[in-house]
């Protein structure tokens, strides 16, 4: 795959980057605005991620790898999902990440995905994450 077609979504949050690290982090709060999926980690580097959920009467389990873990700050995982139709090998893997940077009490979410297979597949991710950020933000705001 091309890793030239990341996906990128920025939102600005008005909570400490604490308050966002906590969302991005428990999966009860996760379940909330990650599309209703349940996620098993213990966020440890090197150890397993995986999001179980249902997708138009389906269920899934997608699974990746912990790879950066960095409190407060960022967050790097690997992801890959049988619904994408890809063979779970490492190159139809993507590597998902969560950057925060708080400034005067807001926080600066920005999430890139790389290893997107076109640039529809690209622009179809940025929907997604914008969609889930946008969940997040109204979650936190609330």
């Amino acid at each position: 795959m091309d890793n030239t077609f990341t996906a990128t979504a920025t939102i600005t949050i008005n909570v400490p980057a604490s308050r966002v690290w906590q969302a991005l982090t428990t999966p009860e709060i996760m379940k909330q605005y990650l599309f209703g999926v349940d996620v098993v980690t213990d966020w440890k580097v090197g150890g397993p991620i995986i999001y179980k959920g249902v997708w138009e009467g389906k269920p899934f389990e997608d699974k990746g790898k912990i790879l950066k873990f960095e409190p407060g700050k960022l967050l790097v995982s690997t992801h890959w999902s049988p619904l994408a139709g890809a063979p779970d090998v490492p190159e139809n893997y993507h590597t998902v990440t969560y950057e925060l940077s708080e400034k005067d009490g807001a926080t600066e979410v920005t999430l890139t995905q790389d290893n997107n297979a076109s640039e529809e597949e690209k622009v179809d991710s940025e929907q997604n994450w914008n969609m889930m950020l946008d969940g997040l933000k109204k979650l936190l705001e609330g």
